[in-house]
């Protein structure tokens, strides 16, 4: 599935980089879709951040992110570095003692704080209260007059906060907000929003509140949540492209996802999780195939049985995980050699998973004979590798059932 995050370059007044501003897209149509704020902001998020990569996306820049009033509510902002992000509260958050004691916090902690489309209410004391919190009032040079601007202008210098001018489509009016005391700048008179794409493997499973209820357990079962993360495709595949970016990367190739659990940290895996179900919550449930992801599950365990069989219980996670991304190539409609580019798995496991021969790619291929009957290879191969055929095919069918049941229990839980 093909999945999109632009970002809009904002600048300073000598047009120098200063950060960019992500936002939603559906597609490559460059313009904002009718969606719900909390799904959008979630959506850019979860793109920008797990699936193509924020160090690719924002090159060393902090970037703007969009929270409504429920996002920061929830504390979405807290779920990042404060050097990484720029708190932008929409126009539509209604200002409130709730929302000025959230600012106070995030503010507290160091994060950076930008007013969108700034407008003193004269009805609502909490509109002039919030302004000892920001750093940044936006103001939009295409929904304002100089009349209108002149307020906001004035406050801004009178408090000592940036004052960022958006949708400039013209020279004269670059050099009309710098000269009006405008320290940064956006807009079509300097770049559209640059569209990013890249794919991603649809959330089919919903095993995130049980996952999160482990986590939140005093002592919680790393074992146990090992298991459930390694029954989500999805999960575990975001997980791994969280582990390969620059905060997490590790010395050496990673062999299972108990591994990468263990490098991330439960605490940054609540946090993704967290992230990734209320996205779940807000958006419609998207199709994916079945039929494949049932068969990579069922790979996986018998790769894992594969393993217990010649003896080697300690390196089954990493059969498993072969099995497990058997197909991603086909889920993700991209070659096997651009998506492990961009994986910390361990080198034995990326040559099995692009053919090349070795103990795992043995496993694979026999669990492919299988699939396709091709009964003749499944004994000679039996035969070469000393496995027991009649005890693999058994195990075949009960792996499938171990497949299915999770199939059939997810299902039942959307």
């Amino acid at each position: 599935m093909e999945v999109f995050v632009a970002k809009q370059p904002i600048f300073t007044k000598n047009q120098e980089l200063f950060a960019y501003e992500l936002l939603y897209r559906s597609n490559r149509v460059n313009t904002f879709p009718e969606i719900n704020g909390d799904e959008a902001t979630t959506e850019v998020i979860i793109n920008s951040f797990l699936n193509i990569g924020i160090d690719e996306l924002m090159n060393s820049k902090p970037c703007f992110i969009n929270f409504t009033e429920k996002l920061l509510q929830l504390k979405l902002p807290t779920y990042f570095r404060p050097h990484e992000i720029v708190v932008e509260i929409l126009e539509t958050v209604e200002f409130n003692q709730e929302i000025l004691d959230i600012c106070k916090e995030l503010k507290e902690l160091g994060y950076r704080i930008a007013l969108d489309d700034f407008i003193l209410n004269k009805n609502n004391p909490f509109s002039y209260q919030i302004i000892q919190f920001a750093d940044i009032i936006k103001v939009d040079f295409m929904q304002t007059t100089e009349e209108m601007r002149r307020p906001i202008e004035e406050l801004g210098l009178k408090s000592n906060i940036k004052l960022l001018a958006e949708k400039i489509e013209t020279e004269y009016e670059f050099i009309a907000a710098k000269n009006r005391g405008y320290d940064y700048f956006q807009g079509y008179f300097f770049s559209k929003p640059i569209i990013l794409a890249t794919h991603d493997i649809p959330s089919y499973f919903h095993s995130y509140f049980e996952i999160l209820t482990h986590l939140s357990q005093d002592e919680p079962n790393i074992d146990l949540i090992t298991q459930l993360i390694e029954q989500n495709l999805s999960l575990s595949y975001k997980l791994l492209k969280l582990v390969n970016s620059q905060a997490f990367r590790p010395k050496h190739k990673i062999n299972s996802i108990r591994q990468a659990i263990v490098l991330l940290g439960l605490i940054e895996i609540k946090k993704w999780i967290y992230i990734l179900a209320f996205r779940e919550q807000s958006k419609a449930k998207i199709g994916l195939s079945n039929e494949l992801i049932s068969l990579s599950f069922t790979r996986a365990k018998m790769c894992e049985y594969f393993a217990f069989q010649k003896n080697k219980k300690l390196e089954a996670p990493s059969y498993f995980m072969t099995g497990m991304f058997s197909l991603i190539d086909t889920l993700l409609g991209i070659p096997i050699e651009k998506i492990l580019s961009d994986l910390p798995l361990h080198e034995n496991i990326c040559d099995a998973l692009k053919g090349v021969t070795n103990p795992m790619r043995d496993a694979l291929d026999l669990c492919i004979y299988i699939e396709i009957g091709d009964w003749q290879n499944v004994s000679e191969r039996c035969n070469e590798l000393e496995v027991d055929g009649i005890e693999f095919l058994r195990y075949y069918n009960e792996a499938i059932n171990w497949a299915n049941k999770i199939m059939k229990f997810e299902i039942k839980s959307n």
